[in-house]
């Protein structure tokens, strides 16, 4: 594994020391949901190679940005979640993909559908909270075979992949999402 860097002694480019490489920011992507085995992640970024998926990970993982963590029974996988550092680039990313939004193209055409957690940071992208005050509801989304748990408390939204949240809210609503892949 090579260490490079921009060697400048600025906040922006120690950041892109650690997360300037290709990849690395849509793993975190991925991640900003909650855990995911590595299988979940090969599927959620097509066109990464397992070699530099496990690379970018354990990078990751160097650097304090995620862990690895193996589930209790039943399921008893192996799963990469983010840390605190991980989660702290989570405004970050919602800043970066809503200034890249202006440049997606009008048409999906020859483009790569996305999977939940990419609908996820998008949900949290583009929440608007001025709009939810006193708002108090769970939503469960179903994208294909996956699910997001959406709670929505008073201006406040969390997004989480995986079946549905223990709130207090009691109940919540469901709301399937008409998608498919090509």
């Amino acid at each position: 594994m090579k260490t490079r860097s921009y060697n400048q002694h600025c906040g922006l480019a120690y950041a892109l020391d650690r997360v300037g490489e290709r990849w690395t920011l849509l793993i975190i992507r991925e991640l900003i949901a909650g855990p995911r085995r590595f299988t979940d992640l090969l599927e959620g970024l097509p066109g990464i190679s397992t070699n530099l998926l496990s690379e970018r990970l354990k990078e990751l993982e160097q650097q304090g940005m995620l862990r690895r963590r193996t589930l209790p029974p039943p399921a008893a996988s192996s799963v990469y979640e983010l840390t605190a550092v991980g989660r702290a680039l989570e405004q970050t990313l919602l800043e970066l993909g809503k200034w890249g939004s202006q440049f997606v193209p009008a048409s999906r055409e020859g483009a790569t559908l996305l999977h939940a957690s990419s609908y996820a940071l998008t949900l949290k992208t583009f929440f608007r909270p001025e709009r939810a005050q006193g708002l108090n509801e769970t939503y469960e989304l179903h994208i294909d075979a996956e699910v997001l748990q959406v709670h929505i408390q008073d201006g406040q939204v969390e997004v989480q992949q995986g079946e549905a949240l223990k709130d207090a809210v009691g109940g919540g609503k469901r709301a399937g999402a008409n998608t498919h892949r090509g």
